[in-house]
């Protein structure tokens, strides 16, 4: 019989005394002792935790003047090495990275420690001889294959600074992050394959680089190995057959940006998130460790791609920094049958399985069936991501993927923060459906009013964190000192990170409730609705619109849009120009953003200023009685509205 890992007591699951033998942390003392003196606490685990070429001076270990912040300042080290190099030793012919193709005709690949060391050195001198130096930015457009972890160790070997955007993006969205990050050199794929598919990311790519710095395109030929390509078009495979087999690392400071990842943000144009080396490297290392709690045998699965914050962090940086195993799947979770996900675990041994409850609702829809068709007794620990989990997920997902004997750790946290900061360590517990749980150990967060002053019991708050602030969180937005400042400092004076998020305290643990911002949570992936508005009115027959959210059994939420069309003729081909509208915006950002609805309205509830109160929208979406119409400078536009929604 397989170990179980918890144990239920007066209606809470608390580790049992098997996890707690193994787990690394398993004392609350942890809290106590971090809470003492957080800095010391960051550097001893800096230190023993990464290979540093030169340590920094202790009164240099966190440095701050808000809102700007530096963790081990003057310490240097490579990030590809702490990685790579260092397990050379003793897990060269360990499994480093399991690749599994979607079609199952094709045979999964796996790399070794010693196999990705080399083809990263290799790639890492292909990026060198294309002219990218320290501190450039080199744009990575790839799906969820081998090529893409051995893009970015290769970007960190030299020290340049990388760029993931998500596969699925549109050449426009690809387009705005090179031309705000001026890469010089995009790396990308011929394609990928989606529900036995061909995606094409050839033409995406090349009308993306139109108009923008970059000089060449190193592609990966996925679909068709024998591809030609001419022009800023140079072939990864040939690249890699000539490039020497060793580049020596660069040397970099802790400080140094590592890489921008983008963002959505509430002016509809993304944001530059920027993330150091050393702060991350450390964040990433522990919480994977202590969060997933790694041993040297298991596998860990994030279901994430590289395209999010998730996939860099703990489905490639973290189980490498550990020595682990980490195993990616290219394709989509049902395909060709909803136990796709299912076989790999069984197939591959999967000991850590970390994924976002937009999936496990899709499963859940799906039947228990298809679960039940595997054993998954390799299993240890479940995680969640992306959204606060409901209680229904969350116990189906304990009891049929779980089997009623593995710890969900239900993680919160954000592109911003670089790893989890608010979980339940597994060794410790207690494990509450909708709970996330305690500030990881070293970081502090505090829930307050508008005025900045901490809530009453129960009530519901603005989530923030408090000095020192977390070794992973953003160092700045990327060449835009504006944006950073009054996205995340402004509220409350410089004085708190502010999440955007809402929480209240639980039993003494956190719950978060949702963005307070006007970002939605699409199927676990960020999105503001003013990125997805100024797609929708860049189309010619739109003359303005209005984006809100609604939950969805599956994806968490969706958008719904409200749109006033140039025409002022009667709309009679409403079904026509939604699909129409929906095809733009997956030109414009990618079928994630597209709406679930579109609404042709005369007119949008505006103040006397000209804001669009997308809050009385929402009152309608979820048949509720608008409220506060006395604001408005057009009240009769509502009740129209109302009659479209409704149907009466």
């Amino acid at each position: 019989m397989p170990e179980k890992y918890i144990v239920k007591k007066s209606g809470v699951y608390w580790p049992s005394k098997a996890m707690k033998e193994i787990a690394y942390v398993n004392s609350e003392e942890i809290y106590k002792e971090a809470a003492k003196d957080p800095v010391k606490f960051w550097s001893n685990l800096a230190e023993t935790g990464l290979l540093w070429e030169k340590k920094w001076e202790d009164k240099n270990a966190y440095v701050e003047k808000r809102p700007y912040f530096w963790w081990f300042k003057g310490g240097k080290l490579n990030f590809s090495v702490n990685c790579l190099d260092r397990h050379l030793d003793d897990r060269a012919d360990k499994d480093a990275v399991i690749w599994v193709p979607e079609p199952l005709d094709e045979k999964p690949v796996k790399l070794t420690y010693k196999e990705l060391y080399k083809k990263v050195n290799k790639f890492a001198n292909v990026l060198k001889s294309l002219g990218v130096k320290k501190g450039d930015v080199v744009g990575i457009y790839l799906p969820l294959i081998p090529e893409a972890s051995i893009a970015m160790l290769a970007c960190t070997r030299i020290g340049a600074i990388h760029s993931v955007v998500f596969s699925a993006f549109s050449a426009d969205a690809l387009k705005a992050r090179l031309k705000d990050g001026k890469a010089k050199v995009l790396i990308s794929a011929d394609g990928y394959y989606r529900r036995g598919k061909k995606e094409d990311l050839f033409e995406k790519a090349k009308k993306a680089i139109k108009g923008t710095r970059v000089k060449k395109v190193v592609m990966v030929s996925r679909l068709n190995k024998n591809r030609k390509y001419s022009g800023k078009f140079l072939s990864f495979e040939k690249l890699m057959k000539d490039a020497p087999d060793y580049c020596h690392p660069q040397t970099v400071n802790s400080e140094d940006i590592m890489f921008i990842l983008y963002t959505s943000g509430t002016t509809g144009k993304p944001k530059g998130i920027i993330h150091d080396t050393g702060g991350y490297a450390t964040q990433a290392y522990w919480t994977t460790k202590w969060n997933f709690n790694l041993r040297d045998k298991d596998v860990m699965w994030c279901t994430a791609d590289i395209g999010w914050i998730t996939g860099h962090t703990y489905a490639t940086y973290g189980p490498l920094l550990n020595g682990s195993t980490t195993l990616i799947y290219e394709g989509t979770p049902d395909f060709p049958r909803p136990d796709r996900w299912w076989k790999i675990i069984e197939e591959f041994d999967v000991s850590v399985f970390y994924t976002a409850p937009t999936a496990i609702r899709m499963f859940m829809k799906a039947g228990e069936k298809w679960v039940k068709k595997h054993k998954l007794n390799s299993l240890k620990i479940l995680g969640s991501v992306g959204e606060p989990i409901d209680e229904e997920a969350w116990e189906w997902y304990l009891k049929n993927i779980g089997k009623g004997r593995c710890p969900i750790i239900d993680t919160w946290w954000q592109t911003e923060t670089g790893g989890t900061l608010i979980n339940v360590l597994p060794g410790i517990g207690p494990f509450i459906p909708t709970v996330a749980g305690r500030s990881f150990p070293g970081t502090s967060h505090l829930i307050l009013d508008d005025s900045g002053k901490p809530v009453k019991k129960g009530k519901t708050g603005f989530l923030v964190q408090e000095s020192p602030f977390a070794p992973g969180l953003l160092h700045g937005v990327y060449k835009n000192h504006k944006k950073y400042v009054k996205t995340y400092w402004k509220k409350f004076n410089n004085k708190y990170y502010d999440t955007s998020d809402g929480a209240y305290w639980y039993k003494g643990l956190l719950r978060i409730t949702g963005r307070t911002d006007d970002v939605m949570k699409v199927a676990g992936h960020r999105l503001a609705t003013a990125e997805l508005e100024n797609a929708i009115d860049d189309s010619k027959i739109v003359n303005e619109s209005a984006v809100v959210p609604i939950p969805d059994k599956i994806r968490g939420q969706v958008p719904v849009a409200f749109v006033v069309l140039k025409s002022k003729e009667p709309v009679d081909n409403a079904a026509d120009l939604e699909k129409q509208i929906k095809k733009h915006v997956d030109k414009k950002l990618g079928p994630t953003s597209r709406p679930a609805r579109v609404y042709f309205v005369e007119d949008l509830p505006k103040t006397r200023s000209g804001k669009i109160m997308r809050r009385i929208l929402k009152n309608i979406l979820n048949k509720e009685e608008p409220k506060g119409l006395m604001t408005l400078v057009n009240p009769q536009s509502v009740e129209k509205i109302r009659k479209i929604v409704w149907g009466n």
